[in-house]
């Protein structure tokens, strides 16, 4: 039996923030009270006075590599990353080697991670032009979601049937998770900078080449087709101004049939910064402009977007200095991502409240994840402390991606995480894992 009290501890749950004591005994929240009192010589106190206590963050949208891309990134070592950056549970994508496409090699994956993940998990099955009969074995209990992309990316699942799409729309209750960019749009722009540059395009056109005309083709005829087919669908990554118009912050989110997520980078980055960080910030969808940064920023508060997420995408460092035309997109997030946020409540851009909504909350929401991301008695003991006022620089040394780079590098963070809790035990203290399998497989609230 483990049994921990959290002291004095800024604790942050639907909306509000209050000081106050928190019991974890065994995988479970006990007692949350203003004060606690030590009930058995076994507990481990923790006093967390000036800090926050968050429920852990859930990412919805990760990319961790195995099987097959292990030399970019592989399950332990990115999930171990994201437990030092108060990720205590992950959502992770299809396009690995050999993609997610049948259930034998979806379950696969499930078993790594199960012997060497250190926080929660699940994985999306992959959608095809040829795999329906596949994708509707997917037991909505244990996993996430249905995952298409509707642009190709990394591991060239690109689905471009529209009799298949409107198949899988219609076919299936789960969540459908799209990636949205237009390919022929995308392709057209691309030919007209390689007649200019061949090979080594400047990467400041890579929001040019993968432009916002681009996204808001395909995530239009995506809402489209789900308004038309009454399909539950969550479009990832939106980077562009002109894709707000698409969503509503009218109804709860409980309510909503069509949800969003932003990610990390694209509140983080603009096209201005590609000339300091070059290839490290090309991603799929591209860092965009300042302008639809700042109106991405507009609907996250206006709860028109939902969710905030990193799109984790670990490549090596000689991958992403190749050419632009073979140069991947994407880029490690997980260490960074809450403590990145955390810096935007330094600069009066969010609060604490929203971005535990946006970031912990409303993923255990959206995908109906049984007794996680809220600071509850009778839930799981996913929890996280940060104290706003332990300023750090992100370099080499202390960078836990197995790629070994970040483009937070040099970048001086006021807050940082302390301690996480995953399913009540202490794996990551000041700096220091306990090599401790506390993680379980995410279950999902849904028939």
């Amino acid at each position: 039996m483990s049994t921990f009290l959290i002291k004095n501890a800024k604790i942050v749950n639907e909306g509000a923030i209050f000081e106050g004591d928190v019991l974890i005994e065994n995988e479970i929240i006990k007692e949350i009270a203003e004060q606690i009192s030590l009930k058995s010589s076994d507990c481990v106190i923790i006093d967390a006075e000036g800090s926050y206590l968050i429920p852990g963050a859930i990412d919805d949208q990760v990319h961790f590599r195995e099987p097959g891309l292990t030399h970019k990134g592989n399950i332990a070592s990115e999930s171990k990353a994201a437990i030092a950056g108060g990720i205590t549970s992950f959502i992770e994508q299809p396009n690995t080697v050999p993609n997610a496409v049948t259930q034998e090699l979806l379950e696969q994956k499930y078993e790594i991670a199960a012997a060497t993940s250190y926080a929660n998990y699940s994985f999306m099955m992959g959608g095809t032009n040829d795999n329906l009969d596949e994708v509707l074995k997917t037991n909505p209990r244990n996993v996430a979601g249905i995952k298409l992309f509707l642009g190709s990316s990394t591991g060239n699942m690109l689905v471009d049937n529209q009799e298949v799409l409107e198949k899988i729309f219609s076919s299936t209750k789960m969540l459908i998770a799209v990636h949205c960019e237009d390919e022929a749009t995308i392709k057209t722009n691309l030919e007209k900078y390689k007649a200019e540059y061949g090979d080594d395009i400047p990467v400041k056109y890579h929001h040019l080449i993968r432009s916002a005309e681009a996204c808001y083709l395909s995530s239009s005829k995506a809402i489209e087709l789900a308004k038309k087919t009454g399909a539950r669908l969550h479009v990832f990554h939106l980077s562009t101004a002109k894709e707000m118009e698409l969503f509503t912050n009218k109804i709860p989110l409980e309510q909503k049939q069509i949800t969003a997520e932003v990610c990390v980078h694209h509140l983080w980055f603009s096209d201005e910064d590609y000339e300091n960080k070059g290839s490290l910030i090309k991603w799929n969808p591209a860092v965009k402009t300042k302008e639809d940064r700042e109106a991405l920023w507009t609907a996250l508060l206006e709860d028109k977007i939902d969710v905030i997420a990193t799109d984790h995408a670990p490549h090596t460092l000689e991958e992403k200095i190749n050419p632009y035309t073979t140069c991947p997109s994407g880029g490690p997030l997980v260490q960074h991502a809450v403590v990145a946020m955390f810096e935007a409540v330094h600069r009066g851009k969010i609060t604490v409240e929203k971005v535990v909504q946006k970031m912990c909350h409303n993923p255990a929401k959206i995908f109906k994840i049984e007794k996680r991301g809220f600071i509850k008695e009778g839930y799981y003991a996913d929890l996280v402390i940060i104290n706003p006022h332990l300023p750090w620089n992100v370099k080499k040394e202390n960078i836990l991606y197995h790629c070994g780079w970040s483009p937070f590098e040099g970048t001086n963070f006021k807050s940082r995480v302390t301690h996480t809790f995953v399913n009540g035990k202490l794996i990551y203290s000041n700096g220091r894992f306990k090599e401790l399998k506390a993680a379980k497989r995410l279950l999902f609230e849904r028939e």
